[in-house]
């Protein structure tokens, strides 16, 4: 079970005092698993335990607990309670909050047993951890496309949005680190060497400096945008630079998935989707460059 700081910080700077909505434990057939928050204030709020009729009970019991003050525990069977075919149950722990707690953060919801050691909730107990860091994904490019794809990552992944003029950059969502470097492919002996990198700049040259600096660099996956043409004279031309074949097929190019077309919100939904698989247990490639 972990909270997430930064968000919780966001939504207080923004609107005060918020209530807090986890899925504290879950069984069965679910619409979101144990640890799924969201954050309620009183005319809105950021987030979602799934959608449909939990999450319209849940906000109103937590505008309730906002009011108040006092934390509540639902338990919910989603069948019988709720009219929902899921199946499963869910238990929800709601509480007003100021401040941002410091982690790990232990406190009794209900009942007087001791504090659990283990992150969850356990006989009345909530206990939270911070996220464990997630790999993050480098975007080098704020034209239509990156612009399309940090909107679909930013939830989801940590993302730096890598420009070489600052004029370039749209709005900036929530947590994403905007990195503006007028020399991009320095720029990239600062990235974690198991980052992912997405390369789509304005500039032929540049995104092939840049893959000769991921390569120099090391990374977990790296795509650039690009066409058949451009994936064959990237190749020669990194060979060229000295990268062994073995190295130059591990970039991924063309990237996206062509089914979904060449409109920038299709070529993201499809690189979103080739990323996030990499974190799932069956692991899918986001594709070679031969």
């Amino acid at each position: 079970m972990t909270l997430d700081p930064a968000r919780l910080r966001w939504a207080l700077e923004a609107h005060g005092p918020v209530a807090r909505v986890v899925v504290a434990d879950a069984r069965g057939s679910v619409p979101r698993g144990a640890g799924t928050e969201m954050l309620v204030w009183a005319d809105g709020f950021d987030g979602t335990i799934g959608g449909g009729a939990l999450e319209w009970r849940a906000l109103a019991v937590a505008r309730g607990v906002l009011a108040t003050g006092a934390a509540r525990v639902e338990r919910v069977p989603l069948g019988p309670a709720l009219g929902q075919c899921c199946g499963g149950a869910v238990t929800l722990v709601v509480e007003r909050l100021e401040t941002v707690p410091d982690l790990p953060w232990a406190r009794r919801i209900e009942g007087d047993r001791p504090d659990p050691r283990r992150p969850g909730f356990h006989d009345g107990w909530l206990r939270e951890e911070a996220p464990a860091p997630g790999r993050a994904v480098w975007v080098w490019g704020a034209g239509h496309v990156g612009a399309a794809l940090v909107a679909i990552l930013a939830p989801l992944r940590s993302v730096v949005w890598i420009d070489d003029a600052s004029e370039r950059f749209p709005a900036i969502p929530d947590g994403v680190d905007r990195l503006v470097a007028r020399d991009m492919p320095a720029a990239m002996a600062h990235a974690p060497r198991d980052a992912d990198h997405v390369i789509l700049t304005y500039s032929h040259e540049i995104d092939l400096a840049l893959c000769h600096a991921a390569l120099r660099r090391g990374f977990a996956s790296c795509g650039v945008i690009g066409s058949a043409t451009k994936r064959a004279r990237f190749r020669a031309r990194l060979i060229a630079l000295g990268h062994a074949e073995r190295a130059i097929d591990r970039i991924a190019c063309p990237i996206g998935d062509r089914r979904l077309g060449k409109h920038p919100q299709g070529i993201a939904v499809g690189v979103a989707a080739a990323l996030l698989s990499r974190d799932a247990p069956a692991e899918v490639p986001v594709g070679t460059m031969d």
